[in-house]
């Protein structure tokens, strides 16, 4: 048993206890933090060599049954990147099914879909639907930038791709198996190239598509993209060259991670939206790239960790197996670790009435939780099992410390006697365990033990500070 109660000194012994849960060191697999896969799910096999596919509809590999894979994290995010042309092959008609299809291989893997839908790629088989390039002609030589494929001032552009971005938030915002969508304008992949060419009347039509149907699904955005929007929003930075120590020898002696990201942070206005928002970053290249480069994985690790990393994108590509414990320490500070180092309640309680409570936290990642996952208690014996929510909002559990105080009210017909108090983070749906917290104890339904209390017909009612009568 990992719990030791004592007395409060301001409180009688007899009144008051206090669970201090012992800290553990386990790598913890929680929702919307860690590695995600790319064009696949967790138990199929990863990509070879340093090359990866995208922008495809996804082509599904048969279950084996374990989810684990060798090279790769265990994750609880899918990400899925794909081309418009598939989604919308003709105006009008869209191919909802692919991300159905996505969604449903997810939740079965234990997975939520992070998604983009971009405008095209970089090859013909990648260009904009067969019908808008029919409706617009052949724009070779017409463009500002090789990385466009059609012109994005033609107010065609954001008619028909900010109209499909309309009817894709439609259908999908509030999707609880969608992790966050991607935001995608202009540029292939959807990396934003060339969103600094753009008119602001144009580049406020395309990210309004995004903002103002996507109310509830959290959003991140290529820093190229920034708007004024993103003040307004909740939007997190999204960088696609994570690990650019000179990835582009064309390029001199300039890099990402030195001469871009740190810099465009501040002057995007996103230096702190990971307060509110999820920060998703990308490995420029895959991780074997950056090894055989020589690159240094720690100050790259160092430099996520500055930026408040919640998710890493590696391609579904087998990480060195030289750098899995550096991995590994990555991941125990990558998004939120919540430890709950004191609970403090009283030994007695009555039915109708208050089940008061002080509790003090401690987040060791570098970024909050973005879900509003209910915190609640729950009173067991072998006659009755009672789950009763609190009001906690963990998406404030910002990195350090947080004091939660609260009351819950038991039930009028909870029959008296004594039962086991334990804790647990829950799945909105099904209210079941879902995020796992960094202490010892844990039992097999995923709750966490603090002690003993009894039930009586009359009790003392506690506050937190101090004993009131009945």
């Amino acid at each position: 048993m990992c719990l030791v109660a004592v007395a409060i000194p301001a409180f009688p012994q007899k009144d008051t206890a206090v669970a201090r849960p012992r800290e553990s060191d386990e790598l913890l697999v929680n929702p919307g933090i860690g590695f995600t896969t790319f064009q696949r799910f967790n138990g199929d096999t990863l990509n070879t060599g340093i090359r990866w596919t995208e922008g495809y509809p996804i082509e599904y590999q048969p279950f084996k049954g374990r989810l684990e894979v060798p090279g790769q994290p265990l994750s609880t995010v899918a990400y899925f990147r794909v081309y418009w042309r598939f989604l919308e092959p003709e105006m009008g008609r869209y191919r909802w099914e692919l991300i159905d299809t996505a969604l449903r291989t997810a939740r079965d893997r234990g997975q939520t879909l992070m998604l983009r839908v971009a405008p095209y790629g970089t090859r013909p088989a990648e260009d904009v639907p067969a019908w808008y390039r029919a409706m617009l002609g052949d724009e070779t030589g017409k463009l500002a930038i090789k990385k466009w494929m059609t012109n994005p001032e033609d107010p065609r552009y954001v008619k028909h791709f900010g109209g499909f971005v309309r009817e894709f938030g439609k259908r999908y915002d509030g999707n609880p198996d969608i992790e966050l969508v991607d935001i995608s304008i202009v540029g292939a992949w959807g990396e934003g190239a060339g969103t600094e060419l753009l008119k602001t009347g144009t580049r406020d039509a395309l990210l309004a598509a995004y903002f103002e149907t996507f109310r509830q699904t959290p959003l991140v955005i290529q820093m190229e993209d920034h708007d004024e929007y993103a003040g307004r929003f909740n939007v997190g930075p999204r960088f696609d060259c994570l690990g650019d120590m000179g990835f582009f020898p064309q390029q001199g002696q300039w890099c990402h991670m030195l001469d871009y990201y740190p810099q465009l942070l501040i002057t995007s206005g996103l230096q702190d939206a990971w307060r509110n928002a999820p920060v998703s970053l990308e490995a420029c290249g895959v991780m074997q790239s950056w090894k055989e480069r020589g690159y240094d994985v720690d100050y790259i690790i160092e430099q996520s960790l500055k930026w408040h990393i919640s998710t890493f994108n590696n391609k579904s590509s087998a990480v060195p197996e030289e750098w899995r414990p550096k991995v590994d320490r990555w991941l125990k500070r990558m998004g939120y670790r919540f430890v709950l180092r004191k609970f403090a309640y009283p030994i007695v309680a009555a039915p109708q009435g208050k089940l008061a409570f002080s509790s003090w936290w401690e987040n060791k990642g570098v970024a909050p939780i973005y879900r509003p996952f209910p915190l609640a208690l729950r009173l067991k014996n072998a006659g009755r099992t009672v789950v009763l929510p609190t009001s906690a909002d963990i998406r404030k559990w910002l990195p350090g410390d947080s004091l939660y105080d609260d009351a819950v009210f038991l039930p009028a017909d909870l029959p008296t006697g004594e039962y086991d108090l334990s804790l647990a983070i829950l799945d909105p749906l099904t209210r079941a365990p879902k995020v796992k917290l960094a202490i010892e104890g844990r039992d097999p339904e995923g709750w966490y033990p603090l002690g003993r209390i009894a039930v009586r017909e009359k009790a003392d009612t506690w506050s937190g500070g101090r004993i009131l009568p009945p």
